[in-house]
This record gives structure tokens, C-alpha cells and sequence, in this order.
């Protein structure tokens, strides 16, 4: 594992990041959480990889809001070209 920054799918819309954080928790120190609102995904980021890896191991399918979440390592985001969008 490369990054601890970890990608969690499948997750009920009504979950906050307390929560997250709280579940999260239990593997080491949560130093973000990001939900992405209706969208149904959000990441964590954790103070080691050995935590992400833990975290990772530990949660992923497991059950959270009546949902098997999925947890996986966040990939890069991807770079987008820039657009312009100016009349000629």
C-alpha cells in the first residue's frame, strides 16, 4: 500500500463523518474524513500507512448504516484539461 488516504464506498447517505471517524478510529489516528454529499462515498485518511493498510483490512465489507461498505486505497484524482470556455 502506497497511500494512507483511503477511498470508502457504499455508504448510506445519511452516514456523517463523526461516524466515519469513530468506525475508522478503532485502526489508528483519523486524521480526515471527507464525505461526499449524495454520492454515497467519502475518504479517510489515516496518521500511517500501517493504519490505512489496517483500516483497510479490518472494515472493508463490512457493515455500516445497513450497507456493506467497501474500503479500498484513494487513487490519485485524475487531471482534467482545462477547459476555456471564452467566446472568439
Amino acid at each position: 500500500m502506497k497511500e494512507k488516504k483511503l477511498f470508502v464506498g457504499n455508504l448510506s447517505y445519511s452516514t456523517n463523518e463523526g461516524e466515519l471517524r469513530e468506525m475508522f478510529a478503532r485502526f489508528g489516528t483519523v486524521e480526515n474524513v471527507n464525505i461526499i454529499p449524495n454520492k454515497g462515498f467519502g475518504f479517510v485518511e489515516m496518521s500511517s500507512l500501517q493504519e490505512a493498510e489496517a483500516a483497510k483490512t479490518g472494515l472493508n465489507l463490512t457493515m455500516m448504516g445497513g450497507r456493506n461498505i467497501s474500503v479500498d486505497e484513494a487513487r490519485p484524482p485524475k487531471v482534467r484539461p482545462r477547459q476555456d470556455f471564452r467566446r472568439y
